[in-house]
């Protein structure tokens, strides 16, 4: 028995292959603290939860619709799909099936083919063409016997459907490497996102919204300037910089929930094996990176973003990590000649921790002092500080600080996947720096599969 049957075999998970959603979650989710009506929790407040989950009729026909539609191979007892797999999101009388990202390939139906009339072997004017394979039990079509290129469909479905156009994005991306390489995103997050975004594009617009977005993050990704995007998309720069202004300011406030401080249950359950040993009440580790921007001509904002670390102009930012990964907190963009203590005061990072929490930094972060006030404990590797060698205890555990300390760089890496922030950012584009700092933080968190996208808003 493979590895996805066992996990789905109790019937509390949603029953597609590659789907995470279940039972648990739901109730996790409930017990949460609700944002909008604090202080209550979302059971109690009453608000809408971010799926359900839907049992498998009972009747044979449509039981044996819903197994040849998920394709088990070993089916548990009692179950369940969730909302995101059906197209009303519950299960309708015109959609009573799931359907939507089933995690394989569901080729087009094939449509009925008209004969020439004058052709001498003809007996009908059409002829329905049969599925090349069919399954025993159903004598529906195997889709297991058909290649596999779910981002391919993916990729149809919400192009043709939606837009009803030919788009550059059907020429583009073509599978995950591409996705990756252009978007930052696979395929399958990237068409999430734009069903996602759809309610909130210009109607007035007459590039498909797909484009739209795909420029905008091509821009994010790559760094392209804006006479290269406009000649890839055939449109005119002046278009090209209208949309990508209005997509990075809806995404920076679409997206903002997405890099979320997590509770600390959430925290102390997904701690890896390396925490748990010699840290285990660590919350978060932070650190500050640099982003070059363009000169300014303004002698003073010239002087005040001019870092002696980097020898440029550059941006200065705060990112807090949990310590399995996630990018938890960034902050604003300040000049690059601000101190780490500044930024962390005054960036709104120390209004997330809470009483008991304890913070990993580097030596840099002189902020034991208002830590202590707070009654959060501060982490750092040792220094000797105008004293002796450091001793063995002392030695031992700043490499054990060191050694997991590494985490907050790896998610820094996975901003700067995004080259608009290893690159020199354009002085017209330091006004949006904040909420591209927000778009790749969530961008880089999806690309990491450290949380799922919502398919609906």
């Amino acid at each position: 028995m493979d590895g996805v049957t066992r996990r789905h075999g109790s019937g509390t998970y949603c029953a597609v292959r590659g789907c995470n959603n279940s039972w648990r979650l739901l109730n996790v989710w409930s017990e949460g603290e609700c944002f909008d009506h604090q202080p209550s929790t979302r059971r109690q407040c009453g608000c809408a939860p971010p799926y359900a989950l839907y049992e498998k009729p009972k009747t044979d026909v449509e039981s044996r619709k819903w197994l040849a539609a998920l394709k088990l191979k070993n089916p548990p007892k009692r179950l369940f799909v969730c909302s995101y797999h059906f197209i009303n999101k519950k299960p309708t009388e015109e959609n009573p099936f799931p359907e939507l990202f089933l995690g394989y390939e569901r080729p087009p139906q094939q449509k009925r083919r008209k004969l020439d009339r004058n052709t001498s072997d003809t007996q009908s004017d059409e002829v329905c063409i049969e599925p090349k394979f069919k399954d025993a039990a159903t004598q529906w079509e195997d889709l297991t016997k058909t290649d596999h290129s779910y981002a391919a469909k993916l990729d149809h479905v919400n192009k043709s459907t939606q837009t009803g156009v030919q788009t550059v994005a059907d020429d583009m991306l073509l599978d995950d490497d591409t996705s990756l390489l252009y978007t930052g995103l696979r395929l399958l997050y990237f068409f999430t996102l734009v069903k996602t975004m759809l309610p909130f594009s210009k109607p007035s617009c007459s590039i498909p919204v797909v484009d739209q977005i795909l420029m905008t993050l091509m821009k994010l990704k790559l760094n392209l300037v804006l006479g290269d995007v406009a000649k890839r998309f055939k449109v005119s720069k002046g278009e090209v910089s209208k949309v990508i202004a209005h997509w990075i300011d809806t995404l920076g406030e679409q997206l903002e929930p997405m890099v979320a401080w997590l509770p600390r249950s959430v925290i102390r359950a997904n701690m890896p094996p390396s925490f748990k040993k010699n840290h285990p009440q660590t919350t978060c580790i932070i650190d500050c990176a640099e982003t070059a921007i363009q000169r300014a001509t303004n002698l003073n904002c010239r002087s005040a973003t001019f870092s002696h670390y980097k020898g440029t102009n550059t941006a200065k930012y705060l990112v807090a990590v949990s310590p399995h990964g996630l990018i938890m907190f960034i902050s604003e963009a300040y000049a690059g000649k601000s101190s780490d203590k500044f930024i962390t005061i005054n960036s709104g990072f120390l209004e997330a921790l809470r009483p008991g929490d304890e913070v990993m930094a580097d030596r840099g972060f002189t902020i034991r002092d208002v830590l202590h006030e707070r009654k959060v404990k501060l982490n750092i590797p040792a220094f000797t500080h105008k004293r002796g060698q450091l001793t063995n205890e002392e030695v031992t555990r700043t490499r054990r600080v060191a050694n997991v300390r590494i985490h907050v760089e790896r998610a820094i890496r996975r901003l700067k996947v995004f080259k608009i922030l290893s690159q020199t950012v354009p002085i017209s584009m330091t006004p949006r720096l904040d909420k591209i700092l927000i778009i790749c933080a969530a961008l880089a968190n999806m690309r990491s599969r450290l949380i799922r996208l919502p398919h609906e808003v």
